[in-house]
């Protein structure tokens, strides 16, 4: 069933590592969601006749699974998720129907209406994810959010985020009280995000941490 072009979709991001993911097609669209899925550490089999080249290296690699026919009922079978892109209305409508059957999120390239999700523009920063969507509206509003929002999130922003994960990590081991770690992490919220991120563990631990309220790993003799 088609869907409203305002439909309220559900952000979130999915943990895929070693789940299993079908792609239907072997195009250039394919291979992108082939790429993306094996970066996120997900399991990949791939149904199409025809593949591209970079598919079929990745085949011979045994990086992913490529069963060289025409799409069969039974295919996606075990899959957590389906991409169809196949280029074909009449493939895609026997996909959606398996795909019904089988409880499996689908999404169809190009076709917002017959999918259970739709695939955000994402902003990389090291360890920071930022996925952008128009509800399906308008993608080229998307592509250029990112291209903005990335020319807006520094460098600095991917070490900021390593630097206070290790002082966050260190705290949670150091320090039992909830209400004095939240009071500290307020206090690196505050702190300019290019000083943070030239900071070391020691550094942050000497400019956010009140003396003598050092955690069991401070060794240091003062």
């Amino acid at each position: 069933m088609a869907k409203n072009s305002l439909t309220p979709y559900y952000p979130v991001f999915l943990d895929l590592m070693r789940k299993r993911c079908v792609v239907v097609g072997g195009g250039n669209v394919a291979e992108r969601k082939v790429r993306a899925l094996l970066a996120a550490g997900a399991i990949v089999k791939l149904v199409s006749p025809r593949v591209t080249k970079g598919l079929s290296k990745l085949g011979e690699q045994d990086t992913i699974e490529i069963v060289a026919r025409e799409y069969q009922e039974g295919d996606l079978r075990g899959a957590t998720l389906v991409f169809a892109a196949t280029g074909t209305a009449d493939v895609n409508r026997t996909i959606r129907e398996e795909t019904d059957r089988l409880g499996i999120l689908l999404n169809v390239v190009d076709n917002p209406g017959m999918c259970d999700f739709i695939v955000p523009s994402l902003v990389r920063r090291g360890a920071i994810l930022i996925a952008i969507s128009t509800s399906g509206l308008l993608p080229m509003l998307s592509k250029k959010l990112r291209t903005d929002i990335f020319k807006r999130i520094s460098a600095d922003y991917a070490l900021y985020a390593r630097r206070v994960g290790a002082f966050r990590k260190f705290l949670m081991e150091s320090l039992p009280d909830s209400r004095e770690r939240r009071g500290i992490m307020k206090r690196v919220a505050e702190a300019e995000v290019h000083e943070v991120a030239r900071m070391s563990l020691e550094d942050m631990k000497r400019r956010f941490l009140k003396p003598p309220r050092y955690g069991k790993h401070d060794t240091k003799t003062r």
